[in-house]
């Protein structure tokens, strides 16, 4: 039943019903407490059931994190680039990014490197889901922003997108923003991992994911969309990001 009552408010069924409302923002659905504890139980249970479901970990998100929204906001305003961000409020997406310019900077620029991402892993930034539970416009802006820097994070930690990559980068952004579905994902994440993954959670990547993730500069706070041609090194060392204890990119060159 709760399925259901997600399903019916996250598809368009769900903006006709509210469409009398005056939204915060375009896309905003207005929902009561009451409303808003069915999306948060649906959505937990079918992503619990299919963690791919980013649709369903989306609405998860938007209805179980307010308060940590707050504080993420908070500490945006009080950094001075966190600022400008909130400010300026880019957006990551196909039609914002100059790809020719990314593609034209040298092996090893953040920016190069996060195009290589996106080419080796098939992503695009446009499949981040507006957000549309949020009932505060700016936190609105700081949950879409959370959304779409996911792909950043892989990049900086170097992580690939398998589940082994996201579940890493999982305890990373739970340890660093306190996001309940980071969490939930950090926690159950790792049942979906084989015996060999699990090992190398366990002793080496978790340990080292949770480490940056409380020591790292609050990662909402950069405007990446000037730093594409900043050394990638760099950006972690001011960021405060050890590099990853196991290098992704040489295995995928071996086949492994």
């Amino acid at each position: 039943m709760s399925t259901l009552c997600v399903h019916r408010l996250h598809t368009g069924r769900a903006d006709r019903t509210f469409s009398h409302y005056d939204g915060l923002y375009p896309g905003h659905i207005i929902t009561t407490p009451f409303q808003k504890a069915l999306l948060a139980v649906g959505s937990g249970v079918v992503a619990l059931q299919d963690p791919y479901r980013h649709d369903m970990v989306a609405v998860l998100g938007e209805t179980t994190g307010h308060l940590v929204l707050i504080n993420l906001r908070d500490r945006m305003r009080n950094d001075p680039e966190g600022y400008t961000v909130l400010t300026e409020r880019p957006k990551i997406r196909l039609s914002t990014l100059d790809l020719e310019k990314m593609a034209s900077l040298p092996d090893g620029s953040f920016g190069r490197e996060y195009l290589r991402f996106l080419e080796d892993n098939e992503v695009t930034p446009d499949s981040r889901a507006e957000v549309k539970f949020v009932d505060d416009e700016e936190l609105a802006y700081v949950m879409l922003r959370y959304r779409e820097v996911h792909d950043l994070m892989h990049t900086l930690l170097g992580m690939p997108t398998n589940m082994l990559g996201e579940v890493a980068v999982k305890w990373f952004e739970a340890a660093q923003t306190g996001l309940p579905m980071c969490a939930l994902g950090a926690l159950l994440g790792p049942l979906r991992l084989n015996t060999r993954r699990l090992q190398s959670l366990f002793t080496s990547l978790g340990p080292w994911a949770l480490q940056n993730g409380w020591q790292a500069r609050c990662v909402l706070s950069i405007f990446y969309e000037r730093r594409w041609d900043q050394s990638l090194e760099e950006l972690r060392r001011e960021l405060k990001i050890q590099p990853p204890p196991v290098d992704f990119t040489k295995r995928r060159k071996n086949g492994r």
